[in-house]
């Protein structure tokens, strides 16, 4: 997911709606001023970008900075791709991995949408311009799983995306995207994640976009931090996000502009609001270094604003996450991560892939300047021992039967192991 100025897709809708949000070209890394902004002998002009950044504000970004700005921590998005050409992240984006068109003929990012997420968790706070990230010293490690529809028709792609993430230095995970049906493949390399000690963040979804109600895999694996989003200024659910038992935190999720290739453009979404709790999650990580992932889970828990009914309910979860008492608040250690149910991990058997349906990455809704994507297609997955139709179905229900038993096995000894000590 790395990608350089592209054209926008039919789909998303740049910032074109008054005349200061004219056509905006990438600069070089030596200049930050986009082409829409007045010259530079208006030192009084604001900058529109910089100043509707209404989310950090919310979160108290500025209070939060003075004690963790993230540096140190790597956070992987695993999504569309990431410009790391764009003003806003140069010299933030790692080397990544493209697992959709590995030779990089895509580009790094033909959607935009991971630039976006990206962006909102380490946006570059070295002017006054444009987007800065509620992490902004963090840095990004770019997985693309998603092609040029801003889809995935195999689950087996994001399990991909998810280990070799682990496995090249990621200490938090953001996942914007997710679908109705669940995921053994999946499900095997989060548990791979959290045995390794990081942080899994994923949006719930949005209903515009679902084919089910239920908040969308992966947010509803045990253990991971399920997203929900929340209207600006307000303590209201956003109308189209999905949120159930499994909803965890709540974050801002509409009216943010966003950092895509060549420019930027106002989106909404619960893709938008997961990477404000990634971002939280790399600030806390950044001021305790030696602190579990499951410790950190606990404190984004136990810290967050209460709203809606008292204590955890199935709309907001544990309530608004508040980056300030995440960092300072003095909370015991718990030692586990308390979304982990630690049962082997997904489900018995297949249910629809996370591409089926009308699922897809979690950015989207109604607003005239909202990030929309294609549907996502089918993929060819059966149910556990169901006969295949062909030969080439018959031989991945193998596989993913075998992948299943293996990682069964291997939790058994795991958590034999933990209670040996």
């Amino acid at each position: 997911m790395v990608a350089g100025p592209l054209a926008p897709p039919a789909h998303a809708a740049p910032v074109d709606a008054t005349p200061v949000a004219a056509s905006w070209q990438a600069a070089p890394l030596s200049s930050r001023e986009p082409a829409w902004l007045s010259p530079v002998d208006a030192p009084g002009r604001v900058d529109q970008v910089r100043e509707e950044q209404w989310q950090l504000d919310e979160l108290q970004a500025k209070t939060a900075w003075r004690t963790s700005t993230g540096r140190g921590v790597i956070v992987a998005v695993i999504d569309s791709g990431v410009d790391g050409t764009h003003p806003d992240l140069a010299g933030q984006v790692l080397p990544g991995v493209d697992l959709v068109s590995p030779d990089g003929t895509d580009g790094p990012d033909p959607v935009g949408h991971g630039t976006t997420v990206a962006g909102l968790i380490a946006g570059r706070d070295d002017d006054d311009m444009g987007v800065v990230g509620l992490a902004p010293d963090a840095k990004i490690l770019p997985v693309r799983v998603l092609d040029q529809e801003n889809r995935y028709d195999d689950a087996m792609i994001v399990a991909r995306g998810v280990r070799w993430a682990v496995d090249n230095g990621a200490r938090v995970i953001n996942l914007s995207l997710g679908g109705s049906g669940d995921s053994p493949a999946l499900a095997a390399a989060l548990d791979y994640a959290f045995a390794r000690d990081v942080v899994v963040v994923a949006c719930t979804g949005n209903l515009a976009t679902s084919s089910s109600p239920k908040v969308w895999y992966p947010a509803r694996e045990p253990g991971v931090i399920a997203v929900a989003g929340l209207e600006r200024n307000s303590e209201n659910l956003w109308s189209g996000s999905i949120t159930g038992h499994q909803t965890v935190l709540t974050a801002p999720a509409t009216s943010l502009f966003g950092a895509r290739p060549g420019g930027y453009w106002r989106v909404q979404g619960t893709s938008f609001a997961a990477p404000l709790v990634a971002a939280t999650a790399a600030l806390v990580r950044a001021r305790y270094p030696r602190m579990s992932a499951g410790d950190v889970i606990n404190r984004l828990l136990v810290t967050a604003k209460d709203i809606g009914p008292m204590g955890r309910d199935d709309r907001f979860g544990y309530g608004l996450v508040n980056p300030v008492a995440a960092l300072t608040a003095d909370v015991p250690s718990v030692g586990r991560n308390p979304l982990d149910d630690n049962d082997s991990p997904g489900v018995v058997g297949f249910g629809a892939a996370p591409g089926s349906g009308q699922d897809r990455a979690a950015g989207q809704g109604s607003d005239p300047f909202t990030f929309t994507s294609p549907k996502q297609a089918r993929w060819a997955a059966r149910p556990a021992g169901q006969p295949a139709d062909t030969e080439h179905e018959r031989l991945w229900s193998g596989v993913a039967l075998f992948v299943a038993l293996v990682t069964g096995a291997a939790l058994v000894i795991r958590r034999l192991r933990q209670s040996n000590r």
